[in-house]
């Protein structure tokens, strides 16, 4: 596929003009290769110069992420800024950067991704974001510990960033909003939610947690963001017969 119609393929997935008030990444592709047909897409939570690197190596002609790098601010083209751009370019890779739309969707997105990890069965929206919905909650069939919550989580042995034992031991409701989104437990707590989980959790948000008696897991920023990434890139793979790839550079945060 060209680059051409795989812009066209992820904006038919995942709506980014939807998203053009509320995001401030620039959605689509930030760096297009030379007109070349695209055999391989590699995909990352973040276009990083490992990523970068290491999706080139792959033989990947766009590498596809959810933190792209290009902003509402510009930056100009000197230090990583600039050694990022040029690797893509010396190799040929094309990027595509897709942030809330990819948080927000309610098939392939971070946050059904987690909510379908967890086993919860209705998916209701949730999460307010600059005026965008990007989250979604819901209810477990059967009421679960928060140790099986983190287990169903990462069913791999990874653990969460951090774990705030707040609420109730037998849980049966759950806000998520994945990524840097600890101000987002205050809808929970007006919810009246038992577990609120998301990826970073600030220190102003737990006094309030705390004094609500809520559950917080945070997963972590990486981690939570990795769900959607790997939906799209199966979704790709399946729908397209296009080879997709991970490129798993985990940063601990």
């Amino acid at each position: 596929m060209t680059t051409v119609e795989l812009d066209r393929w992820f904006k038919d997935l995942l709506k980014p003009d939807a998203f053009l008030a509320s995001d401030p990444s620039l959605n689509g592709i930030q760096v297009d290769n030379d007109g070349a047909d695209v055999r391989r897409v590699a995909f990352a939570v973040d276009a990083c110069e490992e990523t970068i690197l290491r999706a080139a190596e792959l033989g990947a002609g766009m590498l596809f992420v959810h933190h792209g790098l290009f902003w509402k601010v510009p930056l100009a083209l000197r230090g990583s800024h600039y050694r990022r751009v040029k690797s893509l370019l010396d190799a040929n890779l094309a990027l595509y950067a897709s942030h809330l739309p990819l948080d927000a969707h309610p098939e392939v997105g971070n946050n059904a991704g987690i909510a379908r990890a967890l086993g919860i069965g209705e998916i209701e929206p949730f999460g307010e974001w600059r005026g965008s919905v990007i989250g979604c909650r819901g209810e477990f069939p059967k009421a679960l510990g928060i140790d099986e919550a983190i287990a169903r989580l990462f069913p791999d042995g990874r653990q969460p960033a951090h774990i705030l034992p707040f609420g109730p031991k037998a849980i049966r409701s759950v806000g998520i909003v994945s990524g840097g989104a600890s101000d987002e437990v205050h809808e929970a707590i007006a919810l009246g939610l038992d577990l609120y989980i998301t990826g970073e959790f600030e220190h102003e948000a737990y006094h309030p947690a705390m004094e609500a008696g809520i559950n917080v897991i945070a997963g972590g920023h990486y981690q939570t963001e990795t769900f959607g990434v790997r939906l799209v890139a199966e979704r790709l793979a399946r729908e397209t017969g296009i080879d997709a790839v991970f490129v798993d550079v985990p940063t601990g945060l």
